[in-house]
């Protein structure tokens, strides 16, 4: 297929010409993309060895699929997913019918109203020859999780996690 004929085919909404267009731009960063199309919904899978940027890769495909302009595609779902796993580690779903002002705002009402979820594990490695009790652990693993905690305001922290290999010190929201 030459370069004209995968646009043109991308345009009328082929759903491998569209494919190819962004693999062309994701494979070298490691991501596949995967399109599907059934009731006016453009369906897109990508898939790497890390669950893909969620707010990079949306910008990325929204801005592509729009300067397509497909007729025929009204609504995209987007799933990022690491390679290996069953369920997608994020989605995000749009209307391509909305001017850009009105996605900008969306967006910026969503990511205030919709909080990130993260849970963070640590490894702590000490050893006991050299005094590291598992007092001293509980102790140090109760402040790093404080810390952790009392300081992310712009990140949903659900979960902290310390373990030092025999201990784990597990604080949830």
């Amino acid at each position: 297929m030459t370069q004209p004929n995968i646009l043109e085919l991308a345009k009328q909404g082929d759903v491998d010409a569209i494919a190819s267009l962004m693999n062309r731009h994701l494979h070298p960063k490691g991501i596949t993309a995967k399109v599907a199309f059934q009731d006016a919904c453009l369906e897109v899978t990508l898939e790497s060895a890390q669950a893909p940027n969620q707010q990079i890769l949306v910008a990325f495909i929204r801005k592509g699929l729009t300067g397509l302009g497909a007729t025929s595609i009204e609504n995209v779902k987007i799933y990022g997913q690491q390679t290996g796993k069953k369920f997608p580690a994020w989605t995000k779903e749009f209307n391509l019918g909305i001017v850009d002002d009105e996605l900008e705002a969306a967006d910026n009402e969503e990511s205030s109203s919709e909080p990130q979820f993260l849970t963070i594990f640590i490894n702590l490695s000490g050893d006991t020859a050299r005094g590291l009790t598992n007092q001293d652990f509980e102790s140090i693993a109760n402040k790093i999780s404080s810390d952790i905690l009392s300081s992310c305001t712009d990140v949903f922290i659900q979960k902290v996690s310390i373990s030092n290999g025999s201990s784990v010190i597990t604080k949830e929201r």
